[in-house]
C-alpha cells in the first residue's frame, strides 16, 4: 500500500478558532472584562509568529514574570524582544500600553484630597516608581490638613541605593510652601524592609523637619506591590 507523503504538523492560528474563542472578538461580544490577562496582551500583540499564536505568544510572555503585570511593566523593549515572535514594533506596542496604565493609575490616584493613611501614600506613589529597576527618591508634599499638593522628584540612584540630601528635600518643600512631607523611595530588590542608611535619613530629615515647622508624616518603601511605612512601624 502506498504511503501518503509526509504532513509536518502545525499549530492552528487564532483564525481556525471559534468565533467566542478569539480574544478580539470575544472582547467585543462580551466585555473586556472577560478576558483574561494572556487574551488583553494578545490583542495588544495582534499576531503571532513561527507556528505559534498572539494567544500562545502572549502566554510565554505572562509565564516568565509568574503572570504578574507589576513585573511585565518592568520588561523593557530588549527584554521583549528576546521572545521569538516579538519585534520591536510588537515590543512597543506592550511597553506603551503598560505606561498608558501607570500615568491612568497616577492620574486618578492624585485626586484624593487627603492622605489618612500610608495606603493612601502608598497608592499616589507606586505609579511613580513601582516599576523602576533603579532607586529614586521622592517627596509628596501635603496642604494644611494633610491634602495632597504634588509629588516632586528628590534624587535618582543605582539599582541598590540612592544618595539623597535633607537639604534638597526641605528646599523642594518650601519652595512649594508645603505645610509638610512625606518621603518616599523604591526597593527594586522587592524586599521593602530599611537599610540603616534609610533609617539614618528618616531620622536627619525629622529633626530638621521640626526646626522649621515643617512635619515628615511618614517614610514610605516601595517594594514592588508592596509598601514599609516607617509610621505605621512607629518609627516616627
Amino acid at each position: 500500500m502506498k504511503e501518503k507523503p509526509y504532513q509536518p504538523i502545525t499549530k492552528k492560528g487564532i483564525k481556525t478558532w471559534a468565533i467566542d474563542d478569539r480574544p478580539r472578538e470575544k472582547l467585543i461580544a462580551q466585555s473586556h472584562r472577560a478576558l483574561s490577562n494572556t487574551e488583553l496582551l494578545a490583542i495588544i500583540i495582534g499576531s503571532g509568529s513561527n507556528g505559534q499564536s498572539a494567544v500562545e505568544l502572549s502566554k510565554s510572555i505572562l509565564n516568565s514574570v509568574s503572570n504578574n503585570l507589576a513585573e511585565l511593566a518592568r520588561l523593557g523593549l530588549n527584554e521583549l524582544m528576546k521572545f521569538k515572535g516579538i519585534g520591536e514594533a510588537k515590543a512597543s506596542n506592550i511597553v506603551a500600553v503598560m505606561e498608558l496604565g501607570r500615568r491612568r493609575r497616577l492620574a486618578g490616584e492624585q485626586k484624593n484630597p487627603r492622605i489618612v493613611s500610608s495606603r493612601d501614600a502608598f497608592e499616589i506613589i507606586l505609579p511613580i516608581i513601582g516599576d523602576l529597576k533603579h532607586e529614586e527618591m521622592w517627596i509628596i508634599t501635603l496642604k494644611n490638613g494633610n491634602h495632597f499638593q504634588r509629588t516632586l522628584c528628590v534624587s535618582e540612584g543605582g539599582v541598590g541605593v540612592t544618595v539623597a540630601d535633607p537639604k534638597k528635600i526641605f528646599r523642594l518643600a518650601l519652595e512649594n510652601n508645603a505645610a509638610g512631607i512625606l518621603l518616599c523611595h523604591n526597593h527594586p530588590s522587592g524586599n521593602p524592609k530599611p537599610s540603616k542608611s534609610d533609617i539614618n535619613l528618616t531620622k536627619k530629615c525629622i529633626e530638621a523637619g521640626k526646626n522649621i515647622d515643617m512635619p515628615v508624616i511618614d517614610h514610605i518603601i516601595v517594594a514592588n506591590d508592596t509598601y514599609f511605612s516607617f509610621g505605621d512601624e512607629g518609627m516616627i
